[in-house]
């Protein structure tokens, strides 16, 4: 399609500008200037925040990308209440604690992806997030024989590329929406508040295994969810698989029927 050009002429009266540039807009608008109709109607790829779940379930989720101070008080308080959670951690933490990976493995807890060096995935090239997706893949496949479907993207940071890239090789992004914000050294009580006044059905909470009072707040988290009648599931059972969509603010809905 060739550009349209509208040309304004020097002393050309000024409610005929004003039409002439009225009609551009409406050009780019309409999309008949190329390239601007692909820019507007690009869709925003948005990552599982949380479920529309029809009864009280959630997922309890880590990320483990530095310390590991705690991992073992965090498998024996969730042994405690037999809650199995999931744990996203980074490819350069697994090569430092194998022993707590096979641990949580043991246990019976999820292990997923949380990328290989907890960069800024976004700034990163499409060729360069697969390689960070598959190499934190493989060192968690080589201690637990399972490959992880899901990702938890470094500082929530995501873009279409990254959920482009993880559709690629049929993985999901993950996110929360209830953040205990542990990692800012809450007291004990102030994380449990937090959590306990947002938690709803299909919720999906954040906790890291190193943040320095988590194993204190953790029982009184669990105990209340669990006296509340939910049920804690890894993410893998919380979330959709397929026949599903995900509205603006990143709730995930079930469109089909489930198998």
């Amino acid at each position: 399609m060739k550009s349209r050009v509208i040309k304004l002429r020097v002393g050309m009266p000024f409610i005929i500008v004003a039409v002439l540039l009225v009609a551009a807009a409406a050009l780019f608008a309409s999309g008949a200037i190329p390239g601007i109709a692909a820019a507007s109607s690009a869709q925003r790829l948005i990552p599982i925040y949380n479920v529309d779940c029809p009864d009280k379930r959630i997922s309890v989720s880590f990320d483990a990308a530095w310390g590991n101070e705690d991992t073992q008080k965090l498998i024996d308080i969730l042994e405690q209440f037999d809650v199995k959670a999931t744990f996203f951690v980074v490819g350069q933490w697994v090569d430092k604690y194998p022993e707590s990976v096979q641990a949580l493995h043991d246990a019976g807890h999820e292990i997923m992806n949380h990328s290989d060096t907890h960069p800024h995935m976004p700034q990163l090239s499409r060729q360069q997030m697969l390689e960070e997706i598959n190499a934190c893949n493989r060192k968690i496949s080589a201690i637990t024989g399972e490959a992880p479907s899901l990702l938890r993207a470094p500082y929530g940071e995501y873009s279409n590329a990254l959920i482009e890239v993880l559709d690629s090789i049929g993985m999901k992004c993950i996110q929360w929406d209830v953040d205990s914000l542990d990692w800012k050294e809450l007291p004990a009580s102030e994380i449990s508040d937090r959590v306990l006044s947002r938690v709803k059905p299909g919720s999906i909470v954040l906790f890291h295994n190193a943040a320095i009072h988590t194993p204190e707040a953790l029982p009184t988290i669990l105990e209340s969810l669990q006296s509340d009648g939910y049920e804690i599931v890894p993410v893998s059972r919380l979330i959709y698989h397929s026949g599903y969509t995900i509205d603006n603010n990143g709730k995930q809905f079930c469109v089909e029927p489930q198998g």
